[in-house]
């Protein structure tokens, strides 16, 4: 869906704790070889209203399973997280400490087991130390704060490789009652998602309807989290899970509520900005690249064809390089799989036509050198003639870093 800005506000240092009835934590609790925290906690007053959605990938870490179990009701009061360890690929055991995690968090936090959600990200195919676990969720309750200093120790908390941590926060009338939408989310390697980001957490004070909330989750996903990359790889772990306190006093909100259009830009924001800053934060990477297609034969071969020009090594390391080689980007338009009349495709960098009806335009490239070496986010404009489908995807250059990050990445 097309965001309305002027339906919303962004709240400038806004974070997860934003909603009213959430605060959070986070802390070093062992499972990373540095100090810095590695387990987070979200926590609601009350049961919320809940979505998610979880990577394709066949091979599923153990916390993805406990999460759809507690959420097979449809509401959360708490979400328990900790990085260093993914618990993917770790078998019965792992599946257990995963249980163990949510029943152990349950306790400390005086919850239902069953409105606890579990989430992992870190190193595939090892066991988590449960010592450390267990003596960090013991910790987390002193810590609960509902102020920024919450929210900054559980983004923390959550981040692997990230250089950043990724956070936004907006607020919509909802029949005149302010309403606030707030995200946090991690996420630098193995990006390359099939429904969510890596991890992702979303949190507003709406009193909404479950089944609406689900399907806006889900649509705000496939324009936003489903529209990045990295490298192509998408995780064993991947999830995002929004949780919907309804505190706000608004009327409820279905979609058939006459501000539905409003919380729904506002909801999608949140989504592309942490999308976003995800694929800006890739390893290594320099550059944010932004690739707009239009005129395809539907949205979706939009979609394939942007995701295909921004996911290309060869477009990627000509952007790192900063060299205007439009035969890269071309070449991935026409193996996207999806119709594509070969005559009539224009092309841009920035204000840049390199371009038009398939055919080379002069440019200067100097011009074109300066643009790819000091602009912060690349812009490749891909104008087809074949439809009214359009579509936008965002990655990032692939640069000498990534190999030395990912090739070291366990040790």
């Amino acid at each position: 869906m097309s965001i309305n800005q002027a339906t919303y506000t962004v709240v400038e240092g806004g974070s997860i704790t934003a909603p009213k009835g959430f605060t959070s934590a986070g802390l070093h609790c062992g499972l990373k070889k540095t100090t810095r925290n590695d387990l987070g906690v979200i926590l609601c007053e009350v049961p919320a209203t809940a979505a998610a959605v979880y990577t394709t990938n066949v091979f599923q870490a153990a916390p993805l399973k406990v999460t759809r179990e507690s959420l097979a009701d449809g509401t959360l009061q708490a979400v328990i997280v900790n990085s260093g360890n993914a618990n993917a690929c770790t078998g019965e055991q792992g599946e257990a400490d995963a249980y163990e995690m949510r029943a152990a968090a349950a306790k400390a936090l005086g919850v239902n087991e069953q409105n606890v959600a579990v989430a992992s990200t870190g190193v595939i195919g090892e066991l988590l130390k449960m010592d450390c676990v267990r003596s960090g969720i013991a910790g987390l309750p002193e810590k609960l704060d509902g102020g920024a200093a919450g929210a900054e120790e559980f983004s923390q908390a959550i981040l692997t490789t990230d250089l950043v941590k990724k956070e936004c926060c907006v607020e919509v009338l909802v029949g005149g009652e302010k309403v606030t939408i707030a995200g946090a989310a991690k996420g630098s390697g193995m990006i390359h998602p099939n429904m969510a980001t890596m991890l992702g957490f979303m949190t507003t004070d709406a009193l909404i309807d479950g089944e609406d909330l689900q399907s806006l989750l889900r649509t705000a996903t496939n324009t936003t989290f489903n529209m990045i990359t990295v490298d192509g790889d998408t995780s064993t772990n991947d999830m995002l899970v929004t949780m919907a306190s309804g505190l706000a006093g608004n009327e409820k909100l279905t979609r058939l509520h006459a501000d539905w259009d409003a919380f729904a830009a506002a909801f999608t924001h949140v989504c592309q900005h942490l999308a976003k800053a995800i694929a800006r934060d890739g390893e290594g990477a320099t550059k944010l690249i932004e690739v707009q297609i239009s005129g395809a034969v539907h949205d979706e071969a939009a979609g394939a064809i942007a995701k295909t020009v921004v996911g290309s090594s060869l477009v990627k390391s000509a952007i790192f390089g900063a060299d205007a080689n439009w035969g890269r980007i071309i070449a991935a338009v026409g193996r996207a799989g999806v119709p594509v009349s070969p005559e009539k495709v224009d092309i841009s960098l920035g204000e840049i036509e390199v371009l038009r009806q398939s055919r080379p335009v002069a440019f200067d490239e100097e011009q074109a050198l300066h643009y790819l070496q000091k602009t912060d986010t690349v812009v490749i404009t891909v104008v087809l003639s074949d439809g009214e489908g359009k579509a936008t995807a965002w990655g990032c250059d692939l640069t000498y870093d990534y190999v030395r990050i990912n090739a070291a990445y366990r040790t």
